[in-house]
């Protein structure tokens, strides 16, 4: 298929850490203890698989690749509340210099990292893109990634390994005063 010199750089890079994120969770998969991660990142997989193979056939193929066949994963909210953890306890963390298997909570951290940096990346590259096809694949694949990344940040939440709290009533009401609505032009 032919794309532009830019497209193609921005693809190299996609695939480049899709292949990180497909051998990490591979890894991973088999170092999780608990069972919920491991749940999450079994279901995650097969998509990053798509993700990537669908990546490597724009490159490969002559012709356009068939978009429809990855659909990115649905957004799955289960937190009660959006600005108070569900724990009250936060277990202190210290990274370990020497690594023979990683807890559930390194690799819940890498992932969700790893997520949602994929995500920037691929919001970064669809807006580069003159092809629609590769453009609105990318932006299915920022959809999939930020869904993984919301998924593994709630797993987290629940832990107790990222903390969630409500802004300081001040601090929005201070924003709320500067900002005010405009009333919507008839003709512009």
């Amino acid at each position: 298929m032919k794309l532009a010199s830019h497209e193609l750089h921005e693809l190299s890079e996609l695939i480049a850490g899709c292949y990180n994120t497909i051998s990490c969770m591979a890894s991973f998969i088999n170092q999780a203890q608990d069972p919920e991660l491991k749940g999450l990142l079994q279901k995650h997989f097969p998509l990053h698989v798509q993700d990537y193979n669908l990546k490597v056939e724009f490159v490969q193929s002559q012709t356009t690749p068939d978009i429809t066949k990855f659909q990115p994963a649905k957004i799955n909210p289960v937190l009660e509340s959006y600005t108070q953890a569900p724990v009250s306890e936060f277990p202190p963390a210290t990274p370990r210099t020497e690594v023979q298997q990683h807890t559930d909570r390194e690799i819940a951290t890498a992932y969700l990292i790893n997520q949602k940096s994929s995500a920037k990346n691929y919001g970064n590259a669809s807006v580069e893109c003159a092809n629609p096809d590769l453009r609105t694949f990318l932006e299915n694949a920022f959809l999939n990634s930020n869904h993984h990344a919301y998924d593994i940040w709630q797993y987290m939440t629940k832990k107790g390994y990222y903390p969630l709290m409500a802004a300081p009533d001040q601090a929005i009401q201070t924003v709320a005063s500067i900002y005010q609505p405009v009333e919507q032009p008839s003709q512009i």
